[in-house]
C-alpha cells in the first residue's frame, strides 16, 4: 500500500533537519524555499513536487531516493513487483527501484505521471547526471532551454547542472524511468545547488498543449 508523499518527506525532513543542527529558517536559506514551505512540508500538511524534493536533497547532502527508501544499508538490494516502496502526491507516483547499498551513487526511481503532471514551477539543478527513458506516453523535458519530447523507448542523458523540467504532455498518464546519480560530496552537491538558483529557463505557452518551449 503506498504511502502519502507528504507524510513520508515530512517525518524523514524534519528528523534530518534537526539531525543536521538545521532550523526551519536555515533550511530554507540554503534550499531557496520559503519558510512556509518547509513548515508546511514536515507537518505533513503539503505535498511536495519533485522540484521541491530535489531542493530539499540537494540542501541537506541527501539522494532524492531517500524519501522512500528504507531500512538499514544493505550489499544487495532485490525487490520483487509489488514490494517496491512508493510515495504519491496528487500528480506524481514515485517508486523506488533500489536504495540501500553502502555509498550510493545511482538513484533508481520509477515515476507514474498523471495528466498534466510536472515537476514544478522552478527549473530543477542538482549535481551528477540524468538518465530519463520514456516507458509509456510522453513526457515533454526541457533541459537548458531546449525541448525533448520522450515518447516510448526515447531516452535522454545529459548534465544535470543544467537546469531542467519534465511534463506530462498528454491527456493520460505517462510513466518515466530516471536514473540520477551523483558523485561529488555533500558540500559539492550544496554549492552547485546554490550557484545555480535564478539561471533557469522560462515557461511559455505553445498552442493547446501548455507544453514547456525552448526559448
Amino acid at each position: 500500500m503506498m504511502d502519502d508523499l507528504g507524510q513520508i518527506v515530512g517525518q524523514r525532513l524534519k528528523a534530518l533537519r534537526v539531525e543536521r543542527g538545521l532550523t526551519v529558517r536555515d533550511l530554507a536559506q540554503v534550499s531557496d524555499l520559503a519558510f512556509n514551505t518547509i513548515s508546511l512540508i514536515e507537518r505533513g500538511k503539503m505535498s511536495p513536487t519533485i522540484g521541491t524534493l530535489h531542493k530539499l536533497a540537494s540542501a541537506l547532502g541527501m539522494p532524492l531516493a531517500y524519501f522512500v527508501a528504507e531500512g538499514p544499508p544493505k550489499q544487495v538490494v532485490y525487490l520483487r513487483h509489488g514490494e517496491r516502496r512508493a510515495a504519491h502526491s496528487a500528480h506524481v507516483v514515485l517508486e523506488n527501484l533500489g536504495v540501500g547499498l553502502p555509498d550510493q551513487t545511482l538513484q533508481l526511481l520509477l515515476l507514474t505521471l498523471r495528466p498534466d503532471a510536472d515537476s514544478g514551477p522552478d527549473p530543477i539543478v542538482h549535481v551528477g547526471h540524468e538518465f530519463a527513458f520514456c516507458l509509456e506516453g510522453r513526457v515533454e523535458y526541457e533541459v537548458a532551454g531546449k525541448l525533448y519530447v520522450l515518447e516510448p523507448e526515447d531516452s535522454l542523458l545529459f548534465e544535470a547542472h543544467f537546469p531542467h523540467r519534465w511534463r506530462n504532455g498528454q491527456d493520460s498518464p505517462s510513466r518515466l524511468l530516471l536514473v540520477l546519480q551523483a558523485t561529488e560530496g555533500h558540500e559539492a552537491a550544496l554549492r552547485r545547488h546554490i550557484e545555480s538558483v535564478g539561471r533557469g529557463p522560462k515557461r511559455a505557452r505553445r498552442g493547446h498543449d501548455d507544453a514547456l518551449t525552448p526559448e
